[in-house]
């Protein structure tokens, strides 16, 4: 098998797998008022909790977490965006913007997501999109892309103006897990106040409206609120103790603070982050073309209970070099093979292994620098 060949093989198991190993959860047997409601980890995306998650439903504000997410990435958020009137008379929530004004990119964002702005969404999307109907086309195309199955959405803010807009809490909680990784997004949803101050004639102060984050929750670092009267109230939320980083998403639920509160406490308390595979070189192969030359590529690490750790299972797979001298020679490290991790007979991750000969020197300049180069003060060679 061609090396190229066998890097896209790898990636693509790997992809697949890791996926279906969000599939695995415990139980929790506390009362949960959501309709639909999920728990996932940051990181590996391992479901820890769910209850109708996967059921489309609509969704209200949670909405702009799509809108904040690529309003970021679109970059230079010190622009200045001029405000349409449609965006002027957008109704529901609002930041008060005044038609014709003219406010940087980034007070949107922090107005969208802080007080719920949707007058800032439109302003936004027309910006970001071109048109509001254009970025609604990037909204569903960026979902399609992180693989949110159970989403369509037909506006920038989550008013129930289309019947055709809406998503489950497991889309939900796969956008925040996408959105948590990029870090002016994870500033913006943490931050507690905003003093949009650009303009003298337009200043406003943005307090967040998520009490988990300002009031009631001390380890919550972010989230987006959510209600209209079809949807009733949404949330999500992320919160972090002790390395361990959740995302809760409840919608449609009467009791949403106590619902996150209740399952974030579950969560910390029987879940802990465990690395099943170190990142660097593997120890223990007998195979002599392989002893002290496989590297494993990255570190992989897992939520688990405590009562699973003897439940998990690491199995070596390995291509046999049909050439052993060309292998030697080469120098370069490309996959040859995986560690892959199950758990209870269920494969939860994959991390692929690089062949590495670091005691070879493989290009004329290398060698020169090591013989010629004083090594603390002292000439090697001569």
């Amino acid at each position: 098998m061609k090396v190229t060949r066998m890097v896209i093989v790898l990636l693509t198991l790997f992809s697949v797998l890791f996926f279906e190993s969000r599939s695995i959860y415990a139980e929790y047997n506390q009362n949960v008022s959501a309709k639909g409601a999920i728990l996932i980890e940051q990181e590996s995306g391992r479901i820890l909790y769910e209850k109708d998650a996967r059921s489309p439903m609509r969704i209200a504000s949670i909405t702009k977490i799509m809108t904040a997410i690529l309003a970021i990435e679109s970059g230079n958020l010190d622009k200045k965006v001029t405000v349409s009137s449609r965006a002027f008379s957008t109704e529901g929530s609002s930041i008060y913007l005044t038609e014709g004004e003219e406010i940087p990119l980034r007070d949107l964002i922090y107005g969208l997501m802080l007080r719920s702005g949707n007058d800032a969404a439109v302003a936004i999307a027309e910006h970001v999109g071109g048109s509001l109907e254009g970025f609604v086309y990037m909204m569903n195309e960026k979902a399609s892309e992180i693989g949110m199955e159970q989403t369509i959405f037909a506006n920038p803010h989550g008013l129930d103006d289309h019947e055709e807009h809406y998503s489950s809490a497991l889309d939900m909680a796969l956008l925040t897990q996408y959105a948590m990784e990029n870090e002016t997004y994870k500033e913006v949803t943490s931050t507690k106040s905003y003093r949009s101050d650009s303009d003298k004639d337009h200043i406003r102060v943005f307090n967040n409206k998520n009490r988990l984050l300002t009031q009631l929750y001390p380890y919550a670092i972010g989230g987006k609120t959510g209600y209209t009267k079809r949807a009733n109230r949404t949330l999500v939320s992320s919160a972090e103790k002790d390395g361990l980083e959740l995302i809760a998403v409840t919608i449609d639920a009467p009791s949403d603070w106590h619902d996150h509160m209740n399952l974030f406490d579950w969560g910390f308390a029987n879940f802990q982050i465990k690395t099943l595979v170190k990142k660097g070189m593997v120890k223990d192969i007998d195979d002599p073309y392989f002893k002290n030359h496989l590297e494993a590529e990255f570190s992989f690490e897992f939520p688990l209970e405590e009562d699973e750790h003897n439940q998990i299972k690491t199995k070596l797979m390995l291509l046999s070099p049909s050439n052993s001298a060309e292998w030697e020679e080469s120098g370069h490290p490309y996959p040859i093979g995986t560690v892959q991790i199950d758990l209870s007979g269920e494969t939860i991750g994959i991390v692929p292994l690089a062949y590495k000969n670091e005691e070879k020197v493989s290009t004329f300049y290398e060698k020169w620098i090591q013989r010629w180069i004083p090594m603390n003060g002292v000439f090697t060679g001569g």
